[in-house]
Order: structure tokens, then sequence, then C-alpha cells
């Protein structure tokens, strides 16, 4: 198969692509997620169909500019009690998600989009349910100061694959889904348009 596009500035979707052999590059769609995710929320729409949409939108506009190759749009989003919980902008805000978290569950949900010709010919979303250890406002505050500024504002608040895990008492679901890229669905899928 030839190169396929990541529709994402991800580098640990990329990495996770590049890791089970998909040859791929990066072209981000610069969709303004945040506008479009309080524009659905206020219409009622779930954290669930909230991102199998950022993940259209994604694959589709950068498939729309390169009609001929197949294109791949991720988005993975925090549901907790039905709420979506954003990408922090600074440190004070993820202290405040990972306050509101604390000792709570949640689900990370992960939407894959694969488009070609500008158009949808394949999706899939998987979903994670995390329980948060129980952890006072000073151990939260030493988990922030481990993680780095580039791997807190471009990621969720936790990085599984590293410190994150530390905070949970229980995972239940694919670490590839937490990570943002449900990849074995998406081989299964790749495989036969091969």
């Amino acid at each position: 198969m030839s190169e396929i596009i990541l529709a994402s500035k991800s580098k640990i979707r990329l990495e996770i692509l590049k890791k089970n052999r998909i040859n791929c590059k990066s072209q981000p769609s610069n969709i303004d997620e945040d506008e479009i995710k309080y524009s659905m929320t206020k219409q009622g729409a779930s954290p669930e169909d909230i991102s199998k949409s950022l993940a259209e939108l994604k694959a589709n506009k950068i498939s729309q500019k390169n009609p001929e190759k197949v294109v791949i749009g991720a988005d993975s989003v925090i549901d907790f009690e039905n709420e979506i919980i954003s990408k922090p902008k600074n440190r004070d805000e993820a202290l405040d998600i990972l306050k509101k978290l604390n000792g709570k569950n949640h689900f990370l949900i992960s939407s894959v989009c694969i488009s070609k010709n500008g158009s949808m010919i394949w999706k899939c979303t998987d979903k994670a349910e995390l329980i948060m250890k129980q952890m006072t406002e000073n151990q939260l505050k030493i988990y922030l100061s481990k993680i780095d500024d580039e791997k807190l504002y471009a990621y969720n608040v936790y990085q599984i694959e590293g410190e994150g895990k530390n905070l949970f008492v229980s995972i239940k679901g694919d670490v590839d889904t937490i990570m943002g890229l449900p990849i074995n669905k998406i081989k299964e899928y790749l495989k036969g348009i091969k």
C-alpha cells in the first residue's frame, strides 16, 4: 500500500502507526476543535458523537487535498459524566482536570475515520474505562511536575504510557485506544484494502 497520511500532528499517533509498520506521514488538518466541541455540545451531542465527528472532519479535510491517498483522522476525548474534558491550556487547568477526575471513573473515547477521495470509507470508535486513585492535591501537583509542557498540552492530562499509569486503580480497555489510536482495528481494515 502506498503511503498513508495521518491528518494530525500527534507524535504519539504517528509513533503507533510506524511501530506497526504502517508507512505514513503527518499532515495536520488544523480544524478548530474547540469551536466544534463547543457548538456540538450546545446542540446536545454526546462526547462519543463529538469524537466521531472530529475524526471524520480531520480525515475528509486532508483527503480533499490528497484525493488518491488513504487518510487517517483520529480524535480522543475524555468523557466524564457525559461531559467532555478537553486538553488543558495551562498547568492550572491541568490540575483542575485531575482534581475533577480524582477518585472517580471516566471514559477515554478514541474515534478513527479513514477517508479517500474526500469522503469517509471506514470508521470505528473504541472506549476504555479508567478509575483514578484518590489522591491529595499535593500528590497531583507532584505528578504534574514530572510531565513536560509539550506532553501536557499535546495530549490529555495523563500519558498512560509513562507516569500517567500510576494515577489509576483500574484501566479497562486497550492501551493504544487510550493513547489515541485503536491500532488493531485499523490494521484489520487496512489489510482488507491492500
